[in-house]
C-alpha cells in the first residue's frame, strides 16, 4: 500500500481517503500530537492523506509511522527521494514513540527486496520480524528516531536474528505426558493418532483427565519444520498473538475454544474476513471440550475444514482462503450428569436423555473422527503411585519413526502425508489384508453392527499401529487393536 499526502491552501483541515475504518481515521490525531511533541513543525493547512489502492479496505493503527513520515516528507521537513526507498510500519503515541503492532512478519516475507532497501517497524516486533531474513529489518522507537535514520542511514544497523537457534530455543513445551497418572490405554490411544494424524473422541466422567491428555497431545507430535513454524507464526501475527520476546511460534498450536464460540469465530469471516480457530491451530490441535455443547452450526462448520484444510470466506468485493491444517481431538462426558457407565457413580440420566445428549454430534462429523477413547475415572492407587510414567520425549520417538514410514509411503503422493489423509485408493494400495485378517473384520462388520463408516477408518488406524509396530504388513493384533478403538461407534451411536 502507499501512502501519499498532499499539502494545499485552505482552511486547517486533515482528511484521510480510501476507505479507512474509525482506527485509521483517528489516526490523524495521533499523527498530529506525535509531530509537534517530537519537535517537528504541524502548519496549519490542508492534508489530503490518499491510502493506495483506493478500493481496498484499511484497518488498524499500522499506518501511524507511514503517514507522519509522509507529511514531515511533504512539507519538506525530510527528504521525499529517501522516504520512497523503504516500507514503513508502526502505531505512533502521543509523544512520539513507536508502538507494536499485528502482522509485520507478514508484511517482511511478502516484500520485494529489489524494490525496498528495507523496512522500518516498532522496536518491540523487530524479532519477529526479522524472521525473514531476505530483508534488511530497521528497529526504531520514535518518530525522531525514524527520521533521523532517513536523513542517515548509517546511523542504524538493520536487525539481524539467529533464525535456527530462536527456533530450537523456543521448541519445548512447558507440560508432559509424564504428569499423567493412569490411562495408560488412552496415552495408546492418542499415541497412534499422533503416529497417523487422526482425529480423536475421548469420552468419559468428569475429572477422568480428558483435558490434560488433549493439552498433552501436541508434545508427542513430530517437531514443526522451520517452514511450519514460519507459517504458523505469519497467522498469529497477524492476530496480534506473538508475544515480543518471543520472534516464533515454534511449538505446534493448541486452541481450546469455549463451547458458547460462534461459527465465525470458529471457522472464521466477519464483514472483513478474519481467521478462525480453525485457522490458528494450523499445524496444531484443535480441542473442543464438552463437544455436545456446542451449537449444532458450529460443529457442522468444521466438516469442509477437515476435510479439505483449507477455509474459503466468500465475499461480495472478494474471496479470501484460510489455512486449517490440524487434528480435532474431541470430549464429551458419556450423558448429561456424566456418571453413565461409572461403576463407582450413580447416574440419573433416563435412556432419552442420553440419546439425544449423543445425537448432538452428527454421522458426518463423526464419519471424519478415526478413533473413540473411552476414558474411565483414575483409581486411587493410580493416582498415588511414585512408579515413573513414559514421558513425551519417549512417546514422540515412535511417533516419529512411524511418521518417517508414512512420509516414505506417500513421497510421490502431493498433499499426502499421513495414513489419516489417504483417499479410497490409497486404502486399497497400502492396507492390504490377509485371510485371517480379512475374516476378522467381516466378524467385528456384521456381529458388532458397525456402520459401513467405519470401515475406512479401522483400516487407517490398523496401517498406523502396524507403521508404529514397524511391520510392512497388517496383523490380526494391528487389526483387532483398530477394532477396539471403534467400540464407542456401536455403544453411543449404533
Amino acid at each position: 500500500m502507499t501512502i501519499e499526502v498532499d499539502v494545499s491552501r485552505g482552511l486547517p483541515a486533515t482528511i484521510i481517503v480510501g476507505l479507512p475504518d474509525n482506527a485509521v481515521k483517528e489516526s490523524k490525531e495521533r499523527v498530529r500530537s506525535a509531530i509537534r511533541n517530537s519537535g517537528y513543525q504541524f502548519t496549519p493547512s490542508r492534508l489530503t492523506v490518499n491510502l493506495s489502492p483506493a478500493d481496498t479496505k484499511k484497518e488498524g493503527p499500522s499506518f501511524d509511522l507511514a503517514m507522519a513520515l509522509g507529511i514531515l516528507a511533504a512539507t519538506q521537513q525530510i527528504d521525499a527521494a529517501r522516504l520512497n526507498e523503504y516500507a514503513v510500519l508502526g502505531e505512533l503515541s502521543l509523544d512520539g514513540h513507536i508502538q507494536p503492532v499485528s502482522g509485520t512478519l507478514s508484511v517482511a516475507l511478502a516484500m520485494n527486496k529489489n524494490r525496498f532497501k528495507g523496512l522500518l517497524v516498532p522496536a518491540l516486533n523487530a524479532a519477529e520480524t526479522a524472521m525473514a531474513n531476505h530483508i534488511d529489518v530497521f528497529a526504531v522507537k520514535t518518530l525522531s528516531e525514524a527520521v533521523h535514520f532517513l536523513s542517515q542511514p548509517e546511523s542504524l544497523k538493520p536487525f539481524k536474528v539467529d533464525t535456527e537457534m530462536i527456533f530450537r530455543k523456543a521448541n519445548h513445551y512447558e507440560i508432559d505426558f509424564c504428569d499423567v497418572k493412569g490411562q495408560a490405554h488412552v496415552k495408546r490411544g492418542l499415541e497412534i493418532a499422533a503416529a497417523g494424524g487422526h482425529n480423536v473422541l475421548m469420552i468419559g466422567p468428569p475429572g477422568s483427565g480428558k483435558s490434560m491428555l488433549a493439552k498433552r497431545l501436541p508434545t508427542i507430535l513430530p517437531e514443526m519444520t522451520l517452514e511450519e513454524a514460519l507459517e504458523t507464526t505469519k497467522i498469529h501475527s497477524v492476530m496480534g498473538l506473538i508475544k515480543n520476546d518471543q520472534g516464533i511460534v515454534a511449538t505446534r498450536p493448541f486452541r481450546s475454544p469455549h463451547h458458547t464460540t460462534s461459527d465465525v469465530a470458529i471457522v472464521g469471516g466477519g464483514s472483513n474476513p478474519r481467521p478462525g480457530e480453525v485457522t490458528l491451530s494450523h499445524n496444531g490441535v484443535l480441542f473442543l471440550d464438552e463437544v455436545p455443547e456446542f451449537n449444532r452450526n458450529v460443529l457442522e462448520s468444521l466438516r469442509q475444514p477437515l476435510e479439505d484444510h483449507w477455509v474459503t470466506i466468500s465475499r461480495a468485493a472478494k474471496s479470501i482462503r484460510f489455512p486449517s491444517k490440524f487434528m480435532l481431538v474431541c470430549a464429551m462426558n458419556p450423558c448429561p450428569c456424566g456418571q453413565y457407565g461409572n461403576p463407582r457413580a450413580v447416574c440419573r440420566c433416563g435412556s432419552f436423555q442420553i440419546q439425544k445428549y449423543s445425537s448432538k454430534i452428527s454421522g458426518p462429523l463423526l464419519d471424519r473422527i478415526d478413533i473413540h477413547l473411552d476414558v474411565p475415572a483414575v483409581n486411587y492407587p493410580e493416582l498415588s503411585s511414585a512408579a515413573p510414567s513414559e514421558t513425551s520425549a519417549q512417546i514422540k520417538e515412535r511417533v516419529n519413526q512411524a511418521r518417517a514410514i508414512q512420509i516414505e509411503r506417500f513421497k510421490t503422493t502431493e498433499g499426502v502425508v499421513s495414513n489419516a489423509q489417504m483417499n479410497h485408493k490409497q486404502i486399497r494400495q497400502s492396507c492390504v489384508l490377509g485371510k485371517e485378517e480379512n475374516d476378522l473384520l467381516k466378524k467385528a462388520m456384521t456381529e458388532l453392527n458397525f456402520s459401513a463408516r467405519a470401515y475406512d477408518k479401522i483400516l487407517k488406524v490398523s496401517r498406523t499401529i502396524a507403521d508404529l509396530d514397524g511391520s510392512p504388513d497388517i496383523k490380526t493384533g494391528h487389526l483387532a487393536e483398530a477394532i477396539q478403538y471403534r467400540s464407542l461407534d456401536r455403544n453411543w451411536w449404533g
